[in-house]
C-alpha cells in the first residue's frame, strides 16, 4: 500500500538552525522539500563533492586484479587533495588530447604536400625570396601565365600544388601575381610551426599523456578511500544544501527559519514529541492536491520481492495513484514464466537462488530480496515448461516418459507433435490463454477504477470501459484466433438468449460500454461538461476502442516470444548433437552452454521488454496511472 502522509512546516530560531538540521538528520523521518543552496559555504562544499566523485569515477573504471588487496586507507582530507590531484590529471589529459588532435588534423592538411618547413620559408623571406603555397585544378594550372614565377611541387588526379614565388618588398608585383591567378587557386595556411615539429609534438603530449594516465592508474589504490569521501561529501553537501538553503526571515531581533517537508501519518507522533522537547514551531496537515508528496511503499515480505525489479526499473507509483506491487509480483511471474517457457531454465534458477540463500545462511546474513524474487520466477517458469512439455528444448519423445506425463495436453508440444490439426488446437489453446490472461489483468485495473471511484458517477464511465473490454475480448477471439470455432453467428450459450446470436451481446457490450464512458469517463459533477469534454477528444475517445483490441491482442507476444526461446533451444540442440557422440564431444558442450547462455540472455531482454511492458504499460494505462511519483527519501544520518 501507498503510506499516507502529512505535510509539516517547522519553525525553528535562525541562530538555532544548524543544531535543528542535526536533530532533524537523526531523527531521520522528514522528507524535507528540494529547497537550493547558497553561499560561498555551500559552493566549496558542492565543488569538493563535484572533485571526489569525478576522481572516484575515473579511478572506479580501472580493473587490475591486484587492486582488490591493495587498497590504501586516506583521511576525508587527504582524499580530497588527492582527488584534486587525479582531477587535475584529467584535465591535463584533456588540454593534450586536444593539442594532439589539432596537430594531427594540421598534419593531414599538409600531408599531400611531404612536408612545411616554416623555418625555411623564414630563411628564404630573410632573403627577400616569398614562397606561398597555392593548390588548383591541373588543367587550370597549366594554363597560368609565364610571367608568374612557380614551383611545381606534386599532383594527385586533378589537383597540383605549387608554391608562388613573391618578392619581398615588392608590394605592387606581388598583388598583380596574386591577380593574376585564377579565382579556384587556393591559397594554403601555412602552419604554425614545421610539419617535422608537429610530429615531434604529437608524440612528444602522446608520451607526456601516457604518464598522466598511468598516474591516475596508480591511483587506483585509493578507490575504496575516495568511495568513503564521496558519501561524507554527498552527506555533507546535504545538510549544507538545507542549512543555507532554509527560508529565512533576517529581520528582528529573533530572525526565524522554516522549511516544509513530508513524514508519514504513523510516524508525526515522534516529530510532534521532538518539536515539543526541542521547542520547535511544528504545523502537520494532509497534503494539498498540488503538493508534490513523495511515495513511501509498505506491504508484507512477499509482495516486497518486486522492490528490487521496481528499483532497476526507476518507477515509483505518485502518491495519489495505485500501488499495485502484488499484481505486478503476480502477473511479472506468470509473464516471466511464459517467456523463458522451459522448465529446465527455470530448475537452474530455482537451484541458484537455493544456493544464493543457503551461502547468505552461512555466512549469517538475512536472505536478499533478489533471491526470492529469482524463486518466484525460476517456479514460474518451471511450472510453465512442465505443462508445455519444454526441458532444454528436448523434443518430447527423447525425455523421460514421466515428465511428459506432467505436461498439461491442451498446452503440450508433446501432443501438438501428434499430427498438425493437434498442433493448430494447441497452438489456438495457448493463444486463447493469452487473451484470457489479458481480460484478466485488464479487468482487475477496470475494478480498481470502479472501486475507487465507487461514490461517483465516474464509476459509470469505468464500468462501461469494462463492459467494452468484455466485447472486444470475443472479437478479438474471433479475428485472431479462429473465426470458426468463435462465431458471431453462433447462438448465445444461455437457455433465455439461446435465439440470439453471440453478435448481438457482444456489439451490446462494445456499444453500451462505450456510450458509458463517453457520457462519465470525464465526470466531474456534471454530465454536460463530461460529455462536452468528450466530445472535444472525440478522436482520442474513438480511437479509444481500437486502442482496447490492440491492448488484448498485445498480450500474444508472450506467446510468440516463447516460442522463439523455444526455436532457439531446439536449433541449438540440433546443431550440437551431432558433435556429442565424436571426439570433438568438448566442441558440442561447449557450443551448449554458449547457445542456451545466450538464449538466457536474450529471453531475459525479452522479459524486460515485453514483460514489464505489460504491467506498466497496458494495465497501467487502464488504470489511469502515469508513474508520476518520487521515492520517499527522509532526511537521514
Amino acid at each position: 500500500m501507498i503510506v499516507p502522509m502529512k505535510k509539516i512546516s517547522l519553525v525553528v530560531l535562525d541562530a538555532e538552525r544548524k543544531k535543528a538540521l542535526q536533530k532533524l538528520r537523526k531523527l531521520g523521518l522528514v522528507h524535507i522539500e528540494e529547497v537550493e543552496g547558497r553561499g560561498e559555504t555551500f559552493n566549496e562544499y558542492k565543488n569538493n563533492f563535484e572533485k571526489l566523485q569525478n576522481a572516484y569515477a575515473l579511478v572506479s573504471e580501472i580493473k587490475r586484479k591486484d587492486l582488490k588487496n591493495a587498497q590504501k586507507p586516506l583521511s576525508f582530507e587527504e582524499a580530497s587533495a588527492k582527488a584534486a590531484e587525479i582531477t587535475a590529471w584529467n584535465a591535463e589529459i584533456k588540454d593534450m588530447e586536444e593539442k594532439i588532435h589539432s596537430a594531427k588534423a594540421e598534419l593531414e592538411r599538409l600531408e599531400r604536400w611531404g612536408g612545411v618547413d616554416t623555418d625555411d620559408l623564414a630563411f628564404l623571406q630573410g632573403k627577400n625570396i616569398v614562397l606561398s603555397l597555392y593548390e588548383i585544378a591541373t588543367d587550370k594550372y597549366s594554363s597560368l601565365s609565364e610571367n608568374i614565377k612557380t614551383i611545381f611541387v606534386n599532383r594527385d588526379k586533378n589537383i597540383t600544388r605549387f608554391l608562388l614565388i613573391e618578392k619581398d618588398g615588392d608590394e605592387a608585383q606581388s598583388a598583380s601575381d596574386k591577380a593574376a591567378l585564377p579565382p579556384e587557386a587556393y591559397a594554403v595556411p601555412l602552419p604554425h610551426v614545421s610539419t617535422k615539429k608537429l610530429a615531434e609534438e604529437i608524440e612528444n603530449l602522446s608520451a607526456e599523456k601516457k604518464q598522466k594516465a598511468e598516474k591516475i592508474a596508480s591511483a587506483a589504490v585509493y578507490t575504496e578511500a575516495l568511495k568513503n569521501a564521496v558519501d561524507t561529501a554527498e552527506k555533507a553537501l546535504e545538510f549544507e544544501n538545507l542549512n543555507s538553503g532554509m527560508e529565512r526571515d533576517e529581520e528582528g531581533s529573533h530572525a526565524l527559519a522554516w522549511l516544509t517537508g513530508y513524514i508519514p501519518a504513523s510516524d508525526l507522533a515522534k516529530l510532534q514529541a521532538a518539536a515539543q522537547k526541542e521547542q520547535w514551531a511544528l504545523v502537520a496537515a494532509d497534503p494539498a492536491e498540488e503538493d508534490a508528496v513523495p511515495t513511501k511503499l509498505k506491504n508484507n515480505k512477499l509482495v516486497s520481492l518486486i522492490y528490487p525489479l521496481s528499483d532497476f526499473l526507476d518507477v515509483v507509483p505518485g502518491y495519489r495513484e495505485y500501488d499495485i506491487s502484488g499484481w505486478f509480483l503476480l502477473f511479472f511471474a506468470v509473464f516471466f514464466g511464459m517467456i523463458f517457457g522451459d522448465a529446465g531454465y527455470g530448475s537452474l534458477m530455482v537451484v541458484l537462488s537455493l544456493v544464493i540463500t543457503f551461502i547468505g545462511f552461512a555466512k549469517g546474513k538475512k536472505p536478499k530480496s533478489e533471491a526470492g524474487l529469482l524463486f518466484i520466477l525460476g517456479a514460474a517458469t518451471l511450472v510453465w515448461g512442465t505443462l508445455t512439455c519444454s526441458w532444454f528444448g528436448i523434443p518430447h519423445e527423447k525425455l523421460p516418459p514421466a515428465l511428459v506425463s506432467l505436461a498439461f495436453e491442451p498446452f503440450s508440444s508433446a501432443y501438438a507433435a501428434q499430427s498438425e490439426a493437434n498442433n493448430r488446437w494447441v497452438v489456438q489453446n495457448l493463444q486463447i490463454f493469452c487473451f484470457c490472461l489479458a481480460l484478466f489483468h485488464l479487468s482487475i485495473a477496470h475494478i480498481k477504477s470502479i472501486v475507487r471511484n465507487i461514490r461517483s458517477l465516474k464509476a459509470v464511465g469505468d464500468l462501461g470501459a469494462l463492459f467494452m473490454l468484455w466485447g472486444m475480448f470475443y472479437v478479438v477471439l474471433n479475428m485472431v484466433v479462429d473465426n470458426q470455432r468463435f462465431p458471431f453467428d453462433a447462438p448465445v450459450p444461455i437457455a433465455s438468449l439461446s435465439g440470439y446470436p453471440i453478435l448481438y451481446p457482444v456489439a451490446l457490450l462494445v456499444g453500451g460500454g462505450f456510450a458509458l464512458s463517453f457520457v462519465f469517463s470525464s465526470y466531474e459533477g456534471s454530465i454536460k461538461e463530461s460529455i462536452l469534454s468528450s466530445l472535444k477528444n472525440l478522436i482520442s475517445v474513438l480511437l479509444g476502442v481500437v486502442n482496447v483490441f490492440s491492448d488484448i491482442v498485445s498480450y500474444i507476444r508472450l506467446w510468440a516470444v516463447g516460442l522463439a526461446g523455444a526455436a532457439i533451444s531446439s536449433t541449438v540442440n540440433t546443431m550440437a548433437g551431432p558433435m556429442l557422440g565424436g571426439f570433438i564431444i568438448f566442441a558440442g558442450i561447449l557450443l551448449l552452454v554458449f547457445g542456451h547462455g545466450l538464449n538466457l540472455i536474450l529471453n531475459m531482454l525479452s522479459v524486460i521488454v515485453h514483460g514489464v511492458r505489460l504491467n506498466t504499460l497496458e494495465f497501467s494505462n487502464h488504470l489511469g496511472m502515469v508513474w508520476a511519483g518520487f521515492k520517499y527519501k527522509p532526511f537521514k544520518e
